[in-house]
């Protein structure tokens, strides 16, 4: 966290189509209108309040996984930090727009149930030098050196015997 950067968590639904590019042929961005509705409970009835609308962008592996998850409408929960983008156009005159830049996206569990499916494990790693070495899968796909920690799979579906119970 740098000094003076504004981090927010945002709950809202997905206003628009996530609009996905690759740039570079590496690094994936996608952008996409988020908005947030409060609600007021005042004398016994519920009011919504003014919507404020977010254009968020996010990167890399959450670009891709935003741009294969999300749909318009769904409700989803944002978190990121703020900033400013500016640019001059063709007649000259100075513009800004206020960006959410996403390091986090998930649906809202409050709202409905979603599925997780985990990333594969990236096959190629770039060094300090800025080389791009291959490496194994192996060796990516646990955060640990294989000799420091055994690593004891969890089965994610119900064992034999379990299933013969049910």
């Amino acid at each position: 966290m740098s000094y003076g950067e504004t981090y927010v968590t945002v709950l809202g639904r997905l206003g628009s189509d996530v609009q996905f590019k690759e740039i570079n042929g590496r690094d994936g961005r996608a952008s996409f209108r988020l908005a947030s509705t409060p609600r007021r409970y005042t004398q016994g009835t519920y009011s919504d309040l003014p919507t404020t609308w977010y254009q968020v962008e996010c990167w890399r592996s959450l670009a891709q996984n935003a741009f294969d998850s999300l749909q318009i409408g769904q409700p989803i929960v944002v978190h990121g930090r703020l900033r400013t983008h500016e640019w001059t156009d063709e007649a000259g005159e100075q513009h800004s727009r206020v960006i959410l830049e996403a390091f986090s996206i998930g649906h809202d569990l409050n709202r409905g149930t979603t599925s997780f499916t985990k990333n594969p494990p990236r096959r190629d790693s770039t060094s300090v030098d800025g080389s791009t070495n291959a490496a194994p899968a192996e060796a990516t796909a646990s955060p640990y050196p294989a000799d420091e920690y055994a690593a004891t799979p969890i089965p994610l579906t119900p064992t034999t015997r379990e299933a013969e119970a049910a």
